[in-house]
């Protein structure tokens, strides 16, 4: 099979679709595959690399996206619908309920879209493709957000960590899945107060072996949201629904009653964000202020760290890209956790979640 890997588009979206070690075993496979020149440069792989891995380097977008199979990390934007065909695999990130455009697009255009997001491994919430930009995503959260409290960026001038004889910054995290568990294992580091809120009881419990006292765990209802975000020097989006949009959790009456230069960054913003007052920004621009507080709302934070998102994430990727090229569409059929990946096929939506968001693009 012939496959091709853009380079990404996205403001500094600097991660790639298949590192070079990936490659090789794709050629080990008895596959082609096809680098737009530079795609791997930001994540520390140069076309050189490619070529002794046994790609072939081309220099244009044509070249690249005319290809059988299609393995990106980000959403295509819309500079590259033109290059979407019939017929064609699409594997990557795409987060389409906060996206009605795209999903449109990929239903006319008649591609097969897988997203990495929804393959889905039998058990509770089982996400082998997005666990691992979840992880660093929950990291990088309170990385970017003690970054931005700080005075010079706008923020209240509160260290996270606290000194002797001066307490500790707060951190509120709402959601104790991957990322809210990654941002609390950072937070804690700092030295930071933290919250964690979650809807399960379950997981609250789970969180407690990990944490024990160091982090209070609270059931999350509008009483005990309200109480904590007043009080949040770093605010953390941490709500994942899976293939649906994430709820609003924190009104913009909430967001008011927050200290001016508190902080908020909320992971889920690629799925539409739980915090009424933010909208998606860019590693570019990544912040401003409503309300009198910071809002950061980059919706591909991996791509900060693109030498270690490239490889994190090919590590999962790898085995469906393999059983893609291999099987093509049939590798649906083979692998349950990849069929739930399916998205868009044939001009129809056909994940349940995606189509629960937009019921008049079902056919």
């Amino acid at each position: 099979m012939e496959i091709g890997v853009p380079k990404e588009t996205k403001d500094q979206e600097f991660r790639v679709g298949l590192s070079p070690s990936s490659v090789r075993v794709l050629r080990e496979n008895g596959h082609d595959v096809f680098v737009q020149s530079e795609a791997g440069t930001g994540a520390g792989f140069t076309d050189e690399d490619y070529s002794m891995a046994g790609a072939e380097i081309v220099s244009t977008q044509d070249a690249v996206w005319n290809r059988e199979l299609v393995v990106k990390v980000k959403e295509p934007l819309v500079s590259e619908y033109k290059f979407l065909q019939k017929g064609q695999l699409l594997f990557t990130y795409l987060h389409l309920a906060a996206d009605r455009k795209l999903t449109e697009h990929l239903i006319d255009c008649g591609i097969c879209a897988i997203a990495y997001e929804t393959v889905e491994q039998p058990g509770a919430n089982k996400l082998p493709l997005l666990t691992p930009m979840s992880i660093i995503a929950g990291r990088l959260a309170v990385q970017f957000g003690a970054r931005f409290l700080e005075r010079q960026q706008g923020g209240k001038g509160v260290l996270l960590g606290g000194v002797p004889g001066v307490k500790p910054g707060k951190v509120v995290i709402l959601g104790g899945g991957v990322v809210g568990t990654e941002a609390a294992r950072i937070a804690v580091g700092m030295g930071a107060a933290v919250q964690i809120l979650d809807v399960s009881v379950e997981r609250l419990s789970y969180l407690e072996t990990l944490f024990g006292s160091r982090v209070e765990l609270l059931y999350s209802n509008s009483a005990h949201i309200e109480a904590a975000v007043k009080e949040a020097d770093l605010l953390i989006g941490a709500v994942l629904v899976l293939g649906r949009k994430a709820p609003i959790l924190v009104s913009r009456e909430l967001v008011k009653q927050m200290h001016s230069g508190s902080v908020i960054v909320d992971v889920a913003v690629d799925q539409g964000g739980c915090v009424e007052t933010l909208h998606p920004t860019s590693h570019t621009n990544p912040v401003y202020i409503d309300e009198g507080v910071v809002h950061y709302g980059v919706p591909n934070m991996p791509g900060a760290v693109p030498w270690t998102a490239t490889q994190a994430l090919n590590n999962s990727t790898l085995p469906y890209v393999v059983q893609l090229a291999n099987l093509g569409i049939k590798a649906l059929d083979v692998n349950p956790a990849l069929a739930k990946g399916l998205n868009v096929q044939n001009g129809r939506l056909v994940h349940p979640a995606v189509q629960e968001v937009f019921p008049d693009l079902v056919s």
